[in-house]
């Protein structure tokens, strides 16, 4: 990012003289906790506000996708908003903003009102980790910054372990709003802690950012995302809306990549891209960040609308894949400098993709044992691509330009993430409709299954309240075969990606070299 080369306008003194290291570890790890579980402490409880705000099931993934967007939009210049105004003035109003942002969202009676206040969420929330990684980073000496990683890392995938269970059992024993109102307390505590522990950096008023480059860049990702949010509802290319955010995505990005590659400070700095592992790592984050979050939206109406489970239920069996992940982390973090970071990766993907091959055979019938298991399969995958990912795609970057690269790193998770979301709910509305005109096709009166007593008795195609009952059974049938649909395009993109394995070379870093790891 241009100027946010500085690492957020840090001041590396001797860490091993930091003051109440304690204290500021865990006022900044509290920070992240609340951030990592806003990504899917809402998902359990989406049925609910759904039906609270009148919204359609496609709608209502904006409140995921509306969330991640901002992120990504303003992850990239947290660097430069440290540099220009003071690490701890930045982190605070992120707090702050975020918390205040959480209370709105819980008061929010529209699905526009929530969606922009999750915007809001999206939008302070998005410094708080790449600014609570720096410090830890700095107020560690060099042979404690791995420990001091691995517990980054422990609170970033918090979240997938607790949020679908703290979701599940607060709207279940106070209602969807308590999701939100949760931040409070942790916001607070991590205000008061984060104002008196942290220290202040150096500020620059002469750091510039490419204001340009940044507004372009922000125009196309929120283009692409309303052309595919709106994209399933509006008929996609008959609809002038559709059309018209085409225009402004193409444009938007045409100039964006034009000024970056011709402007001399842009908001990329495009040559980290000639760093081939740094490349292919972009890419890899990008489908990473399709393949778990987009599942975990699909997960949740499976779980609660299809299987009937209750939100405390669904909440406790979405839960285990992130203990997959945790385990997973914890086994890989040994096996990094001993075996081939290409082998990790490939096995991440292999147990990704085996886990959607799973989850194409299930039906409303399958049992809480094999979810929990598929799901901690699914996890252990995403354990086995996290940090082996992170190693690799830094390992040839120089030291100085890390920094920028995490930006852009966590740039293309969090787009993909939005983007895999949008992509698998429209497809499953979409199917839906498809699924049901075939199957409907069937029904008729000489279809001689229809005239069958027990079946003609519930179903009969010549009465009000059989047809009624008809049609919602082919709806059911129709939604678990677009699930299916969808979990085999999740299956396909894992394998895909298993290629770009071997685009990747080693690094100093596979040797035990430090990394600065999203």
């Amino acid at each position: 990012m241009a100027d946010g080369r500085v690492a957020g306008g840090v001041d590396r003194t001797d860490a091993t003289t930091v003051p109440h290291r304690g204290a500021v570890t865990v006022c900044v790890i509290l920070a992240v906790v609340m951030q990592a579980l806003d990504t899917t402490i809402a998902n359990v409880a989406l049925p609910y506000i759904q039906g609270s705000v009148a919204a359609s099931q496609d709608q209502i993934n904006w409140v995921l996708t509306s969330y991640i967007v901002a992120a990504a939009i303003m992850t990239p210049p947290s660097g430069w908003l440290a540099g220009r105004f003071g690490r701890k003035r930045v982190l605070l109003a992120s707090v702050a903003g975020f918390t205040v942002a959480s209370m709105l969202c819980g008061m929010a009676q529209s699905l526009t009102e929530i969606v922009l206040f999750r915007i809001l969420q999206g939008l302070f929330g998005a410094a708080l980790v790449p600014l609570a990684q720096s410090i830890l980073l700095d107020i560690y000496p060099p042979q404690q910054r791995g420990s001091a990683m691995a517990l980054f890392g422990m609170s970033v995938m918090v979240g997938p372990i607790l949020g679908p269970v703290i979701g599940g059992w607060l709207t279940d024993n106070f209602s969807w709003r308590w999701v939100f109102y949760i931040n409070l307390p942790i916001g607070i505590v991590a205000f008061l802690g984060i104002s008196a522990f942290v220290s202040e950096t150096a500020r620059s008023a002469f750091t510039r950012l490419d204001w340009f480059g940044f507004a372009t860049l922000s125009i196309a990702i929120a283009a692409l995302q309303l052309f595919l949010d709106r994209g399933e509802q509006l008929d996609w290319f008959s609809s002038g809306e559709i059309q018209l955010e085409a225009l402004v995505m193409a444009v938007s990005f045409y100039l964006f990549l034009a000024h970056t590659f011709t402007a001399r400070n842009s908001f990329v700095d495009a040559s980290l891209f000639r760093d081939r592992n740094f490349a292919v790592g972009m890419v890899f984050i990008f489908v990473v960040g399709i393949t778990y979050l987009a599942s975990l939206a699909l997960m949740t109406p499976y779980l609660q609308s299809l299987m009937g489970y209750p939100v405390v239920t669904a909440g406790l069996v979405m839960g285990p894949r992130g203990i997959g992940t945790m385990l997973a982390m914890m086994v890989v973090g040994r096996l990094i400098g001993r075996v081939d970071t290409r082998a990790l990766l490939a096995i991440g993907l292999l147990m990704t993709a085996w886990a959607m091959w799973d989850m194409t055979g299930w039906t409303p019938d399958v049992s809480q044992s094999t979810i929990v298991t598929t799901g901690m399969i699914q996890g252990a995958g995403l354990g086995f691509l996290f940090v082996p990912l992170t190693t690799v795609t830094f390992s040839t970057l120089a030291p100085e330009r890390r920094p920028a690269g995490t930006g852009l790193y966590n740039l293309s998770r969090n787009v993909g993430s939005s983007v895999g979301i949008s992509i698998v709910a429209a497809l499953l509305t979409e199917n839906v409709q498809a699924n049901h005109a075939d199957i409907a096709g069937y029904v008729s009166p000489f279809n001689r299954l229809l005239q069958v007593p027990a079946i003609a008795q519930s179903w009969s195609p010549w009465t009000a309240a059989g047809r009624a009952a008809l049609d919602s059974e082919i709806t059911r049938q129709a939604t678990i075969i677009a699930y299916v649909d969808d979990f085999w395009l999740l299956m396909v993109l894992a394998l895909v990606a298993i290629p770009l394995v071997f685009l990747l070379r080693k690094g100093a870093a596979e040797g035990g070299g430090a990394v600065v790891v999203d």
